[in-house]
């Protein structure tokens, strides 16, 4: 494996293990107005550091309602992509 597809496959690595917290951050419930705890601040970091990759994708795929719940297949179509081109990556 090249050094090239090492670096890639870390960097892609870094980003899947950020869009997982960013998933369990937004399962977890957090206090009414968002608080000013470690939680909301490492929200706010997760989400600065996925949407920019996230929203090109959510204006194609928009999220779909299922009765009282909204489910983001933007953010599902990307994990899945980051995981397919990491073990791309891996295999270079």
């Amino acid at each position: 494996m090249g050094s090239v597809g090492t670096l890639l496959a870390t960097v892609l690595l870094l980003f899947e293990l950020v869009m997982v917290a960013r998933m369990v951050l937004d399962w977890v419930a957090l206090p009414a107005g968002g608080g000013h705890g470690w939680s909301s601040r490492a929200r706010a970091l997760t989400h600065r550091l996925t949407e920019p990759v996230i929203a090109p994708v959510r204006r194609v795929l928009r999220p779909v309602r299922i009765g009282s719940v909204s489910l983001d297949l933007a953010f599902t179509a990307v994990f899945v992509a980051v995981l397919i081109l990491r073990s791309i990556a891996l295999s270079l």
